[in-house]
């Protein structure tokens, strides 16, 4: 079995190379657009950088990209078995994230991550492309969206624009949740918060 760290790197540098070339970007401008220091970009397209939650999601909002297209995370097949132990994790500051599956249908893509916010800790996001979906499955869970917050226990739902800057923290202990993020194909520089569950 791969190492996560090395196997996460490695894909990230070629995806990252990939992308900022489709755009004609130099790594000063993706520095700029992402907030992320040059020489940090650097690493990170030489794979010898340590990627965390808050740089991919900082590129992919830059880059104006679904994670999964920095991240890879694809597995074509017509059943899709997905074992914890193999599955690699990225983490950042209160999160930790793995990628299940990527489905594309319709003109939507829809990434499916196994989502952990660790006990007493908090993840900010600045925002990123794509409409958030988040279902608790154990956990006490508070979520601020754009100076909104909300407490979702076991069961609850929560869905919004991830353009808008949003938190999760786990006061209580540990959350598990699934955390469902989905674009437009077509890749629209902003997309519409979704309709609400009838």
């Amino acid at each position: 079995m791969k190492s996560p760290s090395s196997s996460i790197r490695d894909i990230l540098a070629a995806n990252l190379k990939r992308e900022r070339a489709r755009r004609g970007l130099s790594l000063s401008k993706l520095s700029q657009l992402s907030k992320i220091g040059k020489a940090t970009l650097s690493q990170l397209e030489s794979a010898t950088g340590n990627p965390t939650i808050e740089t991919v999601f900082s590129l992919s909002r830059a880059l104006e990209v679904p994670i999964s297209d920095l991240m890879d995370a694809q597995y074509p097949s017509a059943v899709t078995v997905v074992r914890a132990a193999e599955t690699e994790v990225l983490s950042g500051e209160g999160v930790d994230l793995r990628a299940l599956n990527r489905i594309e249908s319709g003109g939507v893509i829809m990434e499916v991550y196994d989502q952990q916010v660790r006990a007493g800790c908090e993840q900010h996001s600045l925002g990123h492309a794509g409409t958030e979906h988040t279902v608790v499955q154990s956990g006490t869970l508070v979520a601020e969206v754009d100076g909104r917050r909300v407490e979702l226990g076991p069961g609850d739902y929560i869905a919004f624009d991830g353009w808008l800057p949003h938190s999760y923290a786990a006061p209580e202990g540990t959350v598990r949740s699934v955390l469902v993020l989905h674009y437009r194909s077509a890749r629209s520089e902003h997309q519409e918060p979704p309709n609400p569950p009838h």
